[in-house]
């Protein structure tokens, strides 16, 4: 089965829109399981608060608990990892190593972003750095 890490920045495109394909990607894992999950308490943390931004907000007509329980929804759908892995491999945004440690400590074998300083990696340590469209063509690919 494939596994894949997801960026704060696809939870919160898919939320917006959920018709693009951060929200298709969603949509299959939720309702069919075409790939595993792989995340972290850290990745969550960031997911929650970014989806509580003033900017984010305007968009979406969810309450901060409503936020919390979504989280909580992925979060147990989501194999979790430890969070151990420390490692430098972003060095513009060393805030983003969190998303490839996560990767690699659930040995996932995507990594899936809008971040233009995660996506110029295009892979890391054998974990494929792609975008919500080129990862969705990966699991529609599989059904």
């Amino acid at each position: 089965m494939i596994r894949a890490v997801l960026d704060a920045n696809i939870y919160v495109s898919a939320r917006i829109r959920p018709q693009g394909p951060p929200g298709r990607i969603l949509r299959l894992l939720l309702d069919d399981q075409a790939f595993q999950l792989v995340g972290s308490d850290a990745i969550f943390d960031e997911v929650r608060r970014s989806l509580k931004y003033p900017k984010v907000r305007r968009y979406l007509s969810l309450t901060n608990e409503e936020i919390d329980r979504w989280m909580i929804a992925v979060a147990l759908i989501a194999e979790p990892t430890e969070g151990r892995l420390k490692l430098r491999a972003v060095e513009k945004d060393p805030d983003d190593d969190k998303y490839l440690a996560a990767a690699l400590e659930g040995r996932a074998g995507y990594l899936v972003s809008g971040d233009s300083d995660l996506l110029e990696l295009h892979e890391c340590k054998g974990v494929s750095i792609v975008t919500a469209r080129e990862f969705l063509s990966v699991i529609e690919g599989r059904r």
